[in-house]
């Protein structure tokens, strides 16, 4: 199904060739897709690290208000590049009474001062939108949203915090390391009853855990390809984040130039491939053809199994399942998927098409074709789908195709990405859950584990969801239902609801008119710059294997408390570790006045002199921290309750670490085979850090108190830029701007 190859390899006559007889491999990476994009973007001298300025930019209304606040604070005027602001995260307005909709309104006022587009709730998920109207061959969208991934449109984007949107609105650049490259070359087509989440599922089972493609540029390419059809294209492209690479692209070809036709702009499109002699770093080969239908279990996309598999094993597998919920509620609740199988089958609570990966048209109309000659049934299963966009959404009402699927059972939603991050269709307790949509972390379909609350998401595509739906609940592959697939169809684009309410106001900038600002709607608190020496108090330790920033702030309800920074910071690590805010708050406290008693007592054993210039602040040590969105708030709301630092072995994304750097906390990691047997409680004294930082100092002596007892251990700070040095000593990207300024 996937073969990895962990070595160089040369495209040559349209394959791969892991021979390079030769060939010039510093030549053949200007020869990728990759190289000829980021290239044309950058601003910098043209070595190894990139200075990126975007096309446009996107976010939605869990992101956007912060996100101009910040700007406004650090000088914004205009928006400089289309930035499209969508409402589909808080949409519901069903939280916190005004608070989603005052979001909105400041959203619209916005755009009308800076200069930007607004869509209005339930029009389009974020990434539709991007897609329908931003994409482009050849160009490069900056979202905050971490499935920012617009590679199948011959499109580069990439997912990061807010702090690097306000860097573009301020005309500042994104600044990166040349990434590795690693081709993705696709042969065969399908089988009837595969979809994209299959592939894509498969895909992430043989990357995420190994890093294979970590912070890597995936370039999809191969004769494949051209047997996929656009939704299928894209379905496998928006997953990709899933496998942590940093952004996607794809071969372009005459469907890409349809669709592009079909959505009113052709002039988008221009042919894309590789060179002859396009070097990579790695090559993942995927056959489509030997692809079976697949199950992502809880409580992550790498979590892989192919039905089959699955139905012939229930009992061990489910039982590991079950295993390592145990390790991560530690106690708290119990998951017990395997009372789910009876008389040898596995019985699923709900089906839920949705969104950016599984609300495409194609998905539903087979979804359709599934369930033609049956229907869901009066039990406990129930299905329902919510389509990307408007426009998505009259196409399958004109064919006909939400009638049919409405009459056998299933329940139609607006464009809203709820059940992606637990604000929709929450599972009853103990629920199981079957998903086309992004992510199963666990908590984030929507249950409290430290209110005795568990259900859980099982990742699917849309067929094996319509065909379980045909059995009443029964788990089932598509490949195991007799089934026409629907008809092609002349696909149609009526962007007329756009016309009439979106606001695209860019070029178009009223800076007279005043920002709308609700109760709810706060300015960020004041934050210190660096001081030349710091104790850091362990405010949590979290030894999981990955610690998500679904953990660190989670979604859901809290998700409509992000205007304000005070208010959101009492959620985090609320479903991980529920003491960690208060302790917090305590070492912040303790932080505002000299240090005594026990407290300086540990300052003279730690050999703490220069007590002014000592900072005190919290810390979190995780061993693998920052999977998942790509939301600032996971580091946000660290620094708000006086966090100075986060301590691990590796950061699990680029995106998190930039988020830590950007709200000025130090990005510290370990060395692997470094023990870390210290406790929450435990201090560490790091004497020079502000003068470490500013020389570039990679490794850092530290002195940690931990029962009584003094121990050295060394802090790694790598691979700072000059730009993220200075924003550290500032304290955070808003004080770094402020700076500027002087």
């Amino acid at each position: 199904m996937i073969t990895l190859h962990d070595r160089g390899t040369f495209y040559i006559g349209g394959r791969p060739v892991y021979d390079g007889a030769g060939r010039d491999a510093s030549e053949g990476r200007k020869k990728t897709l990759a190289h000829s994009i980021l290239s044309s973007h950058d601003k910098g001298t043209g070595g190894k690290d990139l200075r990126i300025c975007f096309d446009s930019l996107i976010s939605h209304d869990i992101t956007y208000v912060g996100i101009i606040q910040t700007a406004k604070g650090s000088g914004l005027r205009r928006f400089p590049v289309p930035y499209a602001m969508t409402n589909c995260h808080n949409s519901l307005c069903a939280v916190g009474g005004t608070i989603n909709a005052d979001d909105h309104a400041f959203g619209l006022s916005a755009a009308r001062k800076y200069g930007g587009i607004f869509v209005p709730p339930s029009f389009a998920v974020i990434h539709q939108y991007a897609r329908e109207e931003l994409a482009g061959c050849g160009r490069m969208i900056l979202g905050s949203d971490s499935h920012t991934r617009y590679g199948a449109l011959g499109t580069m984007g990439i997912g990061e915090g807010g702090p690097e949107i306000v860097k573009q609105l301020l005309e500042a650049t994104y600044d990166v390391a040349y990434p590795r490259t690693v081709l993705v070359y696709l042969t065969g087509a399908p089988r009837r009853g595969v979809g994209p989440q299959d592939v894509a599922i498969a895909l992430c089972g043989a990357t995420y855990k190994n890093n294979f493609v970590l912070n890597s540029v995936l370039e999809f390419a191969g004769p494949g390809v051209k047997s996929l059809p656009m939704d299928f294209r894209i379905g496998i492209d928006v997953m990709t984040t899933e496998t942590a690479c940093l952004s996607s692209i794809w071969q372009t070809d005459e469907q890409v130039e349809e669709y592009y036709r079909v959505h009113g702009r052709p002039e988008a499109y221009k042919k894309l491939e590789p060179g002859e002699g396009a070097y990579y770093d790695a090559c993942v080969e995927i056959d489509l053809s030997s692809v079976e239908p697949m199950i992502a279990l809880p409580f992550h996309p790498s979590e892989a199994y192919t039905v089959r598999e699955l139905k012939a094993n229930f009992t061990d597998i489910l039982r590991e399942t079950e295993k390592s919920a145990e390790g991560k509620f530690k106690g708290k609740v119990k998951l017990d998927l395997l009372s789910k199988v009876r008389d040898g089958k596995l019985y699923v609570d709900q089906g839920v098409i949705a969104g950016c990966s599984g609300g495409m048209y194609d998905n539903i109309a087979e979804a359709a074709a599934i369930l033609e000659s049956g229907d869901i049934g009066a039990g406990y299963f129930g299905l329902t789908v919510y389509p990307p966009s408007l426009p998505v959404a009259m196409e399958l009402m004109n064919n006909g195709v939400t009638q049919r699927l409405t009459a056998m059972g299933a329940v139609f939603k607006p464009c809203f990405c709820g059940p992606c991050f637990g604000a929709g269709d929450v599972p009853a307790n103990g629920g199981l859950s079957i998903r086309h949509c992004t992510r199963n972390f666990p908590n984030r379909e929507g249950s409290k584990p430290a209110e005795g609350q568990l259900s859980c998401v099982a990742l699917m595509d849309a067929r094996s969801i319509a065909a379980t739906a045909r059995n009443g609940g029964v788990l089932t592959g598509a490949d195991e239902i007799d089934y026409t697939p629907p008809e092609s169809v002349e696909r149609k684009y009526d962007r007329s609801a756009y016309d009439k309410r979106v606001y695209n106001g860019f070029g178009d900038p009223h800076p007279e008119e005043e920002l709308r600002l609700g109760p709810n709607i706060t300015e960020w608190p004041a934050i210190p710059a660096l001081k030349e020496n710091i104790v850091l108090e362990l405010a949590s330790v979290l030894r999981d294997p990955v610690t998500t920033t679904d953990e660190l702030i989670p979604s859901g309800d809290t998700s409509s408390y992000r205007s304000n920074p005070l208010k959101l910071a009492t959620f985090a690590l609320s479903r991980r570790d529920p003491g960690y805010v208060p302790r917090a708050n305590a070492i912040a406290e303790k932080g505002k006045s000299a240090p005594a008693g026990e407290l300086l007592a540990a300052y003279e054993k730690l050999g703490v002199t220069d007590i002014e210039n000592t900072a005190y602040a919290s810390v979190i040590f995780a061993n693998r921290p920052g999977d998942g969105s790509a939301r600032e708030q996971a580091a946000s709301c660290q620094r708000v309750l006086g966090g100075g630092a986060n301590i691990c072995y590796e950061y699990a994304t680029k995106r998190y670490r930039s988020n830590c750097i950007n709200w000025g906390m130090l990005p510290f990691n370990i060395d692997g085979d470094t023990d870390f047997p210290y406790e929450v409680g435990d201090l560490i004294y790091i004497p020079g850090v502000k003068k470490a930082v500013e020389s570039g100092v990679r490794e850092i002596p530290a002195r940690v108190l931990s029962g009584g007892k003094v121990t050295d251990i060394t802090l790694r700070l790598p691979e700072l830029t000059q730009k993220e040095r200075e924003i550290i000593l500032e304290g955070c990207l808003m004080n770094w701007y402020a700076a500027q300024k002087k």
